[in-house]
C-alpha cells in the first residue's frame, strides 16, 4: 500500500527516494471498516486523509432531514479538510467509508510539523491542492450548466468505477437527481449508443 503513496510523492515532488521513503514512514496508515464515521456533521475536524483502498463518502443532512451527498474519494484521493485554520470550525459534513478502507489519517495539528520537517510535503500538498481545486471548479461548473443526463454521462466517463461501487440512492444523490430518474437515465443509455 505505501507504494500507492511513493507513486504519489514522485508525482507531486522532487525529493529523493531516501527522503520519500522517511516521510512514508512518518505517516500513519490505518485500516477502517466499512461503516466508520471519520467524521460527523457538525464536529470540529482534527484530521485529513488520502485513500490508498477503498471508498469514503462525504455527505450531509439538510434542514429536512434528507442525506445529500456531494463527493466520493477513491484511491489516490486526498479528503481534504480546507477550513481546519479557522479556529473551532465545525464541519458541514460527514465521512464515512463505504468500503473498508485504507487510509493516511493526517493529524491537523501536527501539519506545521511535518511541513518544517519536510518541507518539500508542504510544496507537495499545495500542487496537490491546486491541482483539486482546479478540478472542482471545472465540475461545479460543468454540472451546473448541464442536464442530469449528461451529469450521468460526465461520471461515467471520468468515474466509471464509482457506477458499480456506491448505491444508486446515494451516486442519484451526488448527481442531484431522484433514484428513480437516475434509473430512467440508466435505461436510456443503456439503449442508445453512448
Amino acid at each position: 500500500m505505501k507504494s500507492i503513496l511513493l507513486k504519489y510523492l514522485a508525482r507531486f515532488t522532487t525529493l529523493n527516494e531516501e527522503e520519500q521513503q522517511a516521510i512514508v514512514e512518518d505517516i500513519l496508515v490505518q485500516e477502517y471498516k466499512k461503516g466508520t464515521m471519520l467524521l460527523r456533521q457538525g464536529d470540529v475536524p482534527t484530521k485529513c486523509y488520502f485513500v490508498l483502498k477503498g471508498c469514503v463518502r462525504q455527505y450531509s443532512i439538510d434542514e429536512t432531514g434528507k442525506e445529500v451527498t456531494s463527493n466520493f474519494y477513491t484511491e489516490e484521493q486526498a479528503v481534504s479538510i480546507f477550513n481546519h485554520h479557522k479556529q473551532n470550525k465545525s464541519s458541514a459534513y460527514t465521512l464515512t467509508c463505504l468500503e473498508d478502507c485504507i487510509l493516511v489519517v493526517g493529524d491537523l495539528d501536527a501539519e506545521k510539523d511535518m511541513f518544517h520537517k519536510y518541507s518539500q510535503l508542504e510544496t507537495m500538498t499545495r500542487k496537490m491542492v491546486e491541482e483539486n481545486l482546479g478540478e472542482v471548479q471545472d465540475e461545479l461548473a460543468s454540472f451546473i450548466a448541464s442536464t442530469p443526463e449528461e451529469r450521468y454521462k460526465a461520471l461515467v466517463r471520468k468515474r466509471p468505477h464509482l457506477v458499480n461501487r456506491v448505491p444508486q440512492h446515494q451516486l442519484a444523490s451526488y448527481l442531484g437527481i431522484t433514484p428513480e430518474s437516475l434509473s430512467r437515465i440508466k435505461k436510456r443509455i443503456n439503449t442508445s449508443d453512448f
